[in-house]
C-alpha cells in the first residue's frame, strides 16, 4: 500500500512507540499519586510537557494536554464565553472542530461572522479590517488548511486582533512538524496541536495558552491540567506525544525539504492532465499537501479506483469524509459544486519516496484517461 493520506493521520514513528512501551507495562502508576510509582510517571509527564513546549517555543506551564486537536479547539473556543462582547469571527475554511462549537455558541446567543477567503484560500487583511470592531471578543483562524495546505499569515491577523484587545486562536494541527511554528512570533493567545499528525499516537493533543487568557473547562472533575482538563492523564499517549514533538523539532528541516521535493515532483508530473486544477496553487502551502480537482471526474470514484491499486488518498477532511456534499473549503474558495466534488487530497509523509510519487502519477493518469 502506498499511503498518501498523512493529513488524516500518520503512522507512529518506531522511536515514539519505543518511548511509550514502558508506560503501558512497567510504569503504570497514577501521576497524581505521591508514592514512587506515581512520582516516576509524573517526572516523565513533565519531560513530555517540556518536549511539546520546546516544539512551539513556549514554557511547559503553557501546555494543557487534551485528547486531541478537536478537544483543544473546543477548549480554546470556551474562552469566548469570557469575552466582554458576544461577537466572534471565524475563518471561512476552518475545520469542523472549530465550526461546530462556534455554531453551539451562536445557538446560545453569540454572534459569529465568517472571514472570507480569496480564490487561493487566503484571508485578505482587509477582510478582517472590515469586520473587526470593539464588539468582537474572539477570533479563530487555522494556521494551515487540512484540505488545501494553504497557510494563513497568522501573525498579521493576530497583530490586528491584539490592537483591538480581541482573543485570537489558531488551529496549528496541520502545520506543526511541517513548517516552523513559533507561538511567540505568531502573537496569538491560543494554539491547538495534535499528536497523531506528527507521527505520535492518536488520542492526545494540546492547547497552548498565553497564561493570560481566561478559559472555561469543557469537562469538570479533578485538578489535572490546571483544572482545565480533569481526569487521569493518558500517560503513554502523552509520553509518545512528547517524543514525537522532540523528533519533529530535530527533523523539521530534513522532513520539510524531503516533502517539498516529493510535492514538486508530483505536481510537475500531473500538469499535463486535461482539466486539472490544484487548489491554492499560487498560495503559500504546506510542503506535503496537494488538493487536486479534475473536470468531469467524480472524486469519490477516483479515490476508490486508486484504493484498488493500493494507493490511499483522501477526498478531503477525514472528519467529514462521510459527507456527500462538496467541500465547504473549496466552496469558500469559489469552486463550483461539480468541480469541488471531483477533489482528492494527496498528503505526503516522511516515509514516502519518489517511487511512490511516480506510481501515483501513473495510476492517476491511467484512471483519468479511461
Amino acid at each position: 500500500m502506498i499511503y498518501l493520506d498523512h493529513n488524516a493521520t500518520t503512522p507512529i514513528d518506531p522511536a515514539v512507540f519505543e518511548a511509550m512501551q514502558p508506560f503501558l507495562t512497567t510504569f503504570y502508576g497514577n501521576p497524581s499519586s505521591l508514592h514512587r510509582h506515581g512520582r516516576a510517571v509524573r517526572t516523565a509527564l513533565d519531560q513530555a510537557r517540556e518536549q511539546v513546549a520546546n516544539l512551539v517555543n513556549v514554557s511547559p506551564e503553557q501546555v494543557i494536554f487534551t485528547s486531541g486537536g478537536t478537544e483543544a479547539n473546543n477548549l480554546a473556543i470556551s474562552s469566548a464565553t469570557f469575552a466582554q462582547a458576544k461577537s466572534m469571527l471565524v475563518g471561512a475554511t476552518e475545520h469542523p472542530s472549530v465550526i461546530e462549537p462556534m455554531k453551539q455558541l451562536v445557538a446560545d446567543g453569540y454572534a459569529c461572522e465568517e472571514l472570507s477567503v480569496n480564490q487561493q484560500g487566503v484571508i485578505p487583511m482587509d477582510s478582517l479590517a472590515v469586520l473587526l470592531n470593539k464588539d468582537v471578543g474572539f477570533i479563530s483562524v487555522m494556521h494551515a488548511n487540512n484540505e488545501t495546505g494553504v497557510i494563513q499569515e497568522i501573525s498579521f491577523l493576530a497583530e490586528m486582533a491584539r490592537k483591538n484587545k480581541t482573543v485570537i486562536h489558531t488551529d496549528a494541527v496541520q502545520s506543526v512538524g511541517k513548517i516552523p511554528v513559533d507561538f511567540m512570533s505568531m502573537n496569538v493567545n491560543l494554539l491547538s496541536l495534535s499528536s497523531h499528525k506528527i507521527y505520535g499516537p492518536k488520542g492526545v493533543g494540546a492547547l497552548i495558552h498565553d497564561n493570560n487568557t481566561a478559559l472555561s473547562p469543557t469537562l469538570h472533575g479533578g485538578g489535572q491540567e490546571e483544572s482545565l482538563r480533569p481526569g487521569t492523564e493518558n500517560v503513554a499517549g502523552i509520553i509518545g506525544f512528547g517524543k514525537a514533538a522532540e523528533l519533529a523539532s530535530q527533523l523539521l528541516v530534513e522532513r520539510s525539504e524531503h516533502l517539498l521535493n516529493l510535492r514538486d515532483t508530483l505536481e510537475r508530473g500531473i500538469r499535463d492532465i486535461k482539466g486539472l486544477y490544484i487548489a491554492g496553487e499560487s498560495a503559500n502551502r504546506l510542503p506535503n499537501t496537494i488538493q487536486i480537482l479534475i473536470d468531469n471526474v467524480d472524486g469519490e470514484m477516483l479515490l476508490m479506483q486508486l484504493d484498488q491499486k493500493a494507493i490511499a488518498v483522501s477526498s478531503g477532511s477525514a472528519c467529514s469524509s462521510n459527507s456527500k456534499r462538496p467541500s465547504s473549503v473549496l466552496k469558500a474558495m469559489g469552486y463550483t459544486d461539480k468541480l469541488a466534488l471531483s477533489a482528492i487530497r494527496v498528503s505526503l509523509g516522511q516515509q514516502n519516496t519518489l517511487t511512490d510519487v511516480s506510481e501515483f502519477i501513473a495510476a492517476l493518469k491511467a484512471i483519468v484517461s479511461r
